[in-house]
């Protein structure tokens, strides 16, 4: 397997379009291939299927609809984070949304979870479910492009508490910041650990979690902690978290016994 990638043109497909040594990309990266980049026969390109697997490929033939590629070899990735990080995300209101999923995936976070919660603003239903989940799907796919990340974060349907705690496995550690913790920092969490494979970061809306909430969840075993003296809105405390357990796990600069 080739370990470095190639400063070649990137394009996402998913993995039923890969078929042996055939990819197939279709959509709106035909007219971009052909009419923004030119590319023609022969051309290099990498073919990555959104789940951390790339590819070095050439066209071997293009039409209006779609565009073939001979993969020559596969490529050993980068920028894949050391930890997967599963964001329960409050619902905010407006698009702040769309800035969270988007600098969330800039960050590494491997998966997003929106969550339905008693202070929300937000209540979607029926067809705004759908429509608003591919949108969020896409931002993470353009947010993925854009800084090079081998795979795409999966962006769930929203869930209410119950669905998202019953999916939570023993033994994985999950915190939750809630400004009535004033003792238990995220840091000492992260520092009581030998090591740390996956990690569950809930972040509440605006008007943050009503102590039932955060009942419930201490119940099921996730940690209230505290992120620092200031009160952060729901759109950067998730970033506040993220960064500080990237960091304390060596993928923004630091390491575990920094």
């Amino acid at each position: 397997m080739k370990t470095k990638e190639s400063a070649a043109p990137r394009f996402f497909v998913q993995p039923e379009q890969i078929e042996g040594r055939l990819a197939r990309i279709s959509g709106a990266d035909v007219n971009h291939i052909l009419k923004v980049l030119r590319l023609k026969q022969g051309d290099a390109l990498i073919i990555l299927d959104g789940r951390g697997k790339l590819y070095d490929a050439v066209i071997s033939e293009s039409g209006k609809k779609e565009v073939l590629c001979a993969i020559r070899q596969e490529l050993a990735p980068s920028g894949q984070p050391p930890v997967k990080i599963t964001l329960v995300q409050g619902i905010p209101k407006g698009d702040k949304m769309d800035l969270i999923i988007q600098k969330g995936t800039e960050l590494g976070v491997s998966r997003v979870i929106p969550l339905i919660c008693e202070r929300a603003v937000v209540r979607l239903a029926g067809e705004k479910v759908l429509k608003r989940r591919e949108r969020w799907q896409r931002i993470a796919l353009e947010a993925a492009r854009q800084c090079r990340r081998p795979d795409i974060p999966v962006i769930c349907e929203p869930s209410d508490w119950e669905t998202v705690l019953e999916e939570l496995s023993p033994g994985i550690i999950s915190v939750i910041p809630w400004e009535e913790e004033n003792t238990k920092s995220i840091k000492e969490i992260l520092r009581q650990q030998d090591s740390l494979n996956e990690i569950y970061v809930f972040i509440g809306p605006e008007g943050g979690f009503t102590p039932g909430e955060v009942d419930l969840a201490r119940v099921r075993g996730v940690q209230p902690v505290t992120l620092g003296p200031r009160i952060l809105r729901s759109e950067t405390a998730g970033f506040a978290a993220l960064i500080m357990i990237l960091y304390q796990w060596g993928d923004l600069g630091g390491s575990f016994y920094g």
